[in-house]
């Protein structure tokens, strides 16, 4: 078993991208693991995540069962199904979708965390595990164009591919169309 879905209720995708970093540090996941939010769409909407490893990395499922035997969680893999029966169901088809690569929005992939600032598409491409960038209502970027990475990007798999979702800022420099959530302002302006 090289994929796995977990799905702990989360409601809302900042909180996700949170889970699967602790879950990508808890469980020590190598750097060739790929770890995807999923929205799960029924009368409570939340967001799951799926895991796949490459093959060799044992012991997962069993950490996984584990975390789900605590009541709040349901994790699921190939046939196998722990935790809550709802959760993990929503917890396989997750990861159904993560191993068919027709859906899932990547938070950990290879390459992820070297990708911070500015960098050039080319570099982009080469240096991680995105495959394509589109540029959305425009053209798309050559490799010599810069993005501005925000320290955060967040790809999607299509058709079997990685694609970063990107919007031009002005010639020859682009942006993720998927930005961070910007912080409230907690100063009492009274």
């Amino acid at each position: 078993m090289t994929c796995f879905g977990i799905d702990t209720g989360t409601p809302s995708l900042g909180e996700a991208d949170q889970l699967a970093h602790d879950l990508g540090d808890r469980l020590r996941l190598p750097p060739q693991a790929v770890v995807c939010t999923h929205l799960v769409r029924n009368d409570d909407a939340h967001v799951a995540l799926s895991v796949w490893v490459p093959p060799g990395f044992d012991g997962l499922w069993n950490e996984l069962t584990r975390f789900a035997e605590s009541g709040t969680a349901g994790v699921a893999s190939g046939t196998g199904r722990s935790g809550r029966p709802g959760l993990a169901a929503a917890a396989a088809d997750a990861a159904v979708e993560h191993l068919s690569r027709t859906g899932g929005r990547a938070v950990l992939y290879p390459g992820s965390a070297g990708l911070t600032g500015t960098v050039r598409i080319g570099e982009l491409l080469a240096r991680s595990a995105i495959a394509r960038v589109n540029a959305v209502g425009g053209e798309p970027p050559s490799a010599d164009d810069l993005l501005d990475t925000h320290d955060r990007l967040r790809p999607e798999w299509r058709a079997g591919e990685l694609v970063l979702a990107v919007t031009s800022i002005h010639s020859g420099l682009f942006a993720p169309v998927e930005t961070p959530a910007p912080t409230p302002c907690r100063a009492d302006h009274a």
